[in-house]
């Protein structure tokens, strides 16, 4: 991979956009009996990876000014000079058309308006607003976030489903803590910025006690997909093994100063949804298999 090519790539925030096509595919599979239709699959991936991409450019764009100053993002390309105001605008609006077009021509219609208004809440209102107005900026901007499976549900089936809108529910109870970790870590950054993240605005012990109480929430949540008969015992028993590890790292944020706690429950995090996603996926399988 040449260094420019690499400098482009490093503006989609590949590992991000990797989560969100995964639970974007696993809603695909998760709103049929069998496999996707091959255009939702398809298209639909590469569709709704585009557009997060050409979010996460905007935000590299927008974000320019603070990324120079926090030591986790001033060596990101616009900082650095190594790519310009203007290659980074083109690149953008180019991923974000061609995701449109590609929604539009070979999905369905309700995908695409789904994924433009997620890709606008993210870079605009999030980046441009949210970000910088209030230290809840990531519960109210976490809708946009949270909404990949509903755009691979709607891909493959052109409603949206209520047990869409469960999957929709347990990312946005997962973000709260899953970046309210990583702000704790960050927290100087943020406070260099003037960015009000709540360890900034309401300090480190606060947020640790919203952190367990939003990973209590996240816990009777992710019980929905079994009491609603989407997912069924195999799913159960996947999701309280995760639950009681996302609530071990949260008790111990409480009780433990340790310095490194706040990026392993980080770590965790990432690791939490990715497999509660390969579980809800296997049991829909299992399920189909067994009826």
């Amino acid at each position: 991979m040449s260094s420019v090519t690499g400098r482009y790539l490093e503006l989609c925030k590949p590992r991000v956009v990797t989560l969100i096509v995964f639970t974007a595919v696993v809603g695909m599979f998760l709103a049929v009996p069998g496999w996707p239709p091959v255009n939702a699959l398809v298209f639909g991936t590469l569709g709704i990876g585009l557009a997060a991409s050409s979010a996460a450019a905007i935000n590299h764009l927008l974000d320019q000014r603070i990324d120079a100053v926090m030591a986790r993002t001033r060596d990101r390309p616009l900082p650095t000079g190594q790519l310009g105001v203007s290659q980074v605008l083109v690149f953008a609006m180019m991923l974000g058309l061609t995701s449109m077009a590609m929604l539009i021509v070979w999905v369905n219609v309700l995908t695409a308006v789904l994924t433009f208004f997620s890709l606008i809440g993210y870079a605009i209102i999030y980046t441009v607003w949210l970000k910088r107005a209030t230290p809840q900026n990531i519960v109210i901007g976490g809708a946009a976030g949270a909404a990949p499976p509903v755009l691979g549900w709607t891909a493959a089936t052109g409603v949206i489903d209520p047990n869409a809108l469960i999957l929709f529910l347990i990312i946005y109870v997962w973000t709260p803590p899953h970046f309210w970790a990583l702000a704790i870590h960050r927290r100087h950054d943020y406070a260099a910025v003037d960015i009000p993240m709540l360890p900034v605005t309401h300090g480190v012990r606060f947020t640790r006690w919203h952190i367990l109480f939003y990973t209590i929430l996240l816990v009777l949540v992710t019980t929905l997909p079994f009491l609603t008969g989407m997912s069924g015992l195999l799913y159960l028993a996947g999701v309280t093994v995760l639950n009681l590890g996302f609530l071990w790292y949260a008790l111990r944020l409480l009780h433990d100063n340790d310095e490194a706690l706040p990026m392993q429950t980080f770590g965790y995090s990432v690791i939490y949804l990715m497999v509660l996603f390969v579980f809800l996926l296997a049991d829909h399988y299992l399920l189909m298999i067994l009826s």
